[in-house]
Parts: structure tokens; sequence; C-alpha cells
């Protein structure tokens, strides 16, 4: 019987997202990946190598899949509250997203982190994006993004956090709603843009 290699690719990375946003780098196993993978350990370094090049694997990957969801070129078409919004409900459908980037500071502190050059464009193209919408704010482009990135995640980063600072221990459909409204109208009033205010 041949081997399905795509197959045995996809089910070891999603074993791995699953570690490594559990464990982070330095306490992911290769053998917990394999085990919940159903597949033997020695595959799994065939065809990723080392935990960290796995690691710099599910990253880009995850980076992909948020890249497609929200498209740098989105900030031309819609204004910095939503896609703030949009931001969060990404953050809200894979909460492992955050956890996986916040392992990754953790791992390479100020560091280079893998395929950082890629990354690096890709948020470029987004504050460019911004840069040529209309918007009367006086902060940073740049700065102006990365808070909306931070304000749509932070919520699912740190649910401690959120749960004893705003007291809502049961985060249902209507907090979810009302958390998101909120995060659209600061992201507007930090770009200025009279139509969130």
């Amino acid at each position: 019987m041949a081997w399905n290699t795509e197959e045995t690719r996809r089910r070891l990375k999603e074993a791995a997202v699953v570690e490594f946003a559990a464990e982070g780098l330095a306490g992911a196993r290769m053998d917990r990946i394999a085990e919940r993978a159903g597949i033997n350990k020695e595959r799994l370094y065939k065809y990723f190598g080392d935990k960290e090049r796995l690691f710099a694997t599910v990253l880009a990957d995850e980076m992909a899949k948020i890249a497609e969801a929200i498209p740098p070129a989105i900030l031309t078409e819609v204004d910095l509250g939503e896609y703030a919004g949009r931001c969060y409900d990404y953050h809200v459908a894979h909460p492992h997203f955050a956890r996986l980037l916040h392992w990754e500071a953790l791992a390479y502190g100020e560091k280079p982190v893998p395929d950082e050059e890629a990354r690096v464009a890709h948020y470029r193209r987004k504050v460019a994006g911004f840069e040529q919408a209309p918007r009367d704010g006086v902060l940073e482009p740049a700065h102006l993004v990365f808070l909306a990135m931070a304000m749509a995640s932070w919520w699912d980063a740190v649910p401690q956090l959120a749960r004893m600072v705003t007291g809502v221990s049961e985060v249902t459909p209507e907090e979810h709603a009302k958390r998101r409204a909120t995060v659209v109208k600061a992201a507007h009033r930090l770009a200025g843009a009279t139509s969130g205010t």
C-alpha cells in the first residue's frame, strides 16, 4: 500500500499545532506529536527535521491561514475598526494562534524568528494599505495597525485577565459581540475615523 505523504504531513502538522500551542517550543515533545498523529516519530523527523524546523513550519502555515482570511490588502478596502473586528473574529475562532505567537516570543525574544523577512513584508503590506486609506488620525500607521492587532487578540490570548478585569466568566455569543464592538470602536477612535465615533 502506498504511503500518503500529504495526508501524513497534514496529520503531523495538526498534532504539532496542538502540542506547540499547549507546551511551546521548549516544552513540546516530538514523541507526543507523533503519537497524537498516530505516526511513528522517525517519519516526523524525516518530514520536518528537528523541533525548531517543525515549529517554524507550523507558524508559517498558521500565518498563511490568517493572511488568507484577512489579506494585507484588506486595509485598502475597510477601515481600521472593521479590520480589528475581523482580527477579533479570527482569534476567537482560532485561539491557538495567539498562544503560538506568545510561545514564539518566549523562545526567540529579540532575536530574529524563522521566516522573518517574509513576515515583515506581509506586515508592511498591511501598513501600506492603511497608509493609503483616508483618515484623520495623527498616530503612525504602523503603530495603529499593531494596536488594532493587539486589541483583537488579547481577549483570547489572556482569557484569565479578561475574566478578572471584566468580571465575565462565561463568554457567551452576546459577550463576544460586545467585545468585538468594543474593539471596533476603540480602533476607530485610535485611527481618528469619524465613522467609528
